[in-house]
């Protein structure tokens, strides 16, 4: 991993955690936003970075309880 994806790792745990991730926790779903950024960047043939800015919104939204989606609740 190089230094620029060590500070992306970083300012991803980080936001994690100030949308209520405990610190280990946050450390995974950065790693796993990255790597999914990734996957959806090639699927698409899109920039990583616009696929990062697609998940972090989604992400956000979650958090707040927003459905981005325009998805029905789930029942249950």
């Amino acid at each position: 991993m190089d230094e620029n994806e060590v500070q992306n790792e970083e300012s991803l745990t980080q936001l994690c955690q100030r949308l209520g991730a405990p610190e280990v926790q946050a450390r995974t779903m950065a790693r796993q936003l990255l790597k999914r950024s990734e996957q959806i960047a090639q699927e698409r043939g899109i920039m990583r970075v616009e696929a990062m800015d697609h998940l972090l919104r989604l992400l956000i939204s979650g958090s707040q309880g927003i459905n981005p989606l325009d998805l029905p609740p789930e029942k249950g």
